[in-house]
């Protein structure tokens, strides 16, 4: 299965990858300004979210990306992650740290972070909803769980449609097993940026400020003004962050 996605832009690689409660339409707010910038944006939509149909197999979200990177004739990109995004990310990084010329990372996901009491608690709650049928609950606790004080309505709006789209999706398909593969995130040799969001959950923020102490070359930054999705909080501030860490990590010309 080739993931949905889309391709705008010349000059270097830039891989853009969604949170779990969204998908590629998440980046609409940084996504121009990243091609005038002059980068080859690519974004995508992982299996069962936006465009891309539910797993009809055992999968694995880092080889679908690494498989459309290949169609595209992408040898080297530079990624940019949300959430379960930037666990993709680092997972490509570590398997195949040769494809990845720089990460920046939004209040990632890590592999193998063991979830806290109030990350699995929040997971148990939105599994129940769905158990129940209530699709609309879930989607409210979602985008009240991940979204910080700042958003404003047109963000809020935007994850319930995603979100609930990708239940929706998910919901109506039959459920696979993800295949796992090791991951050593000692093997990642692109500079990171780990960006958290001070009204995130714990879980989030201690991932990015480890992140310096596991890798090779990582910097943490965290933004007071965010939740977990600061790219729908403040798109043009996200927007500046990543191209002033990009122009150093990943030339355009």
């Amino acid at each position: 299965m080739k993931l949905a996605h889309d391709v705008a832009g010349d000059g270097a690689a830039l891989v853009l990858l969604h949170a779990g409660v969204c998908d590629r339409r998440m980046w609409d707010g940084q996504r121009p300004a990243l091609i005038d910038a002059g980068y080859r944006v690519v974004r995508c939509d992982l299996r069962g979210f936006g465009a891309t149909p539910a797993a009809d197999r055992p999968y694995n979200d880092a080889d679908d990306v690494l498989a459309l990177l290949d169609d595209l004739g992408i040898a080297q990109a530079a990624f940019v992650g949300a959430s379960f995004g930037g666990h993709v990310a680092l997972e490509i990084a570590a398997r195949r740290p040769e494809r990845v010329g720089a990460l920046a990372l939004l209040c990632a996901a890590m592999p193998g972070h063991e979830p806290s009491a109030e990350l699995t608690a929040l997971g148990e709650r939105e599994e129940a909803l769905l158990e129940e049928g209530d699709l609309d609950g879930a989607t409210e606790l979602m985008v009240e769980s991940w979204l910080g004080p700042e958003a404003g309505e047109p963000a809020r709006e935007s994850v319930r449609l995603m979100q609930r789209h990708a239940f929706e999706l998910q919901c109506a398909a039959e459920e696979f097993e993800k295949i796992e593969h090791e991951v050593d995130l000692a093997a990642v040799q692109a500079p990171c940026l780990a960006v958290s969001g001070a009204h995130d959950l714990a879980d989030f923020r201690r991932i990015a400020a480890r992140l310096p102490e596991i890798l090779v070359d990582a910097e943490h930054v965290e933004l007071p003004w965010a939740g977990h999705l600061p790219a729908l909080e403040r798109p043009s501030a996200v927007a500046e962050l990543l191209i002033e860490f990009l122009r150093k990590t990943v030339p355009v010309g």
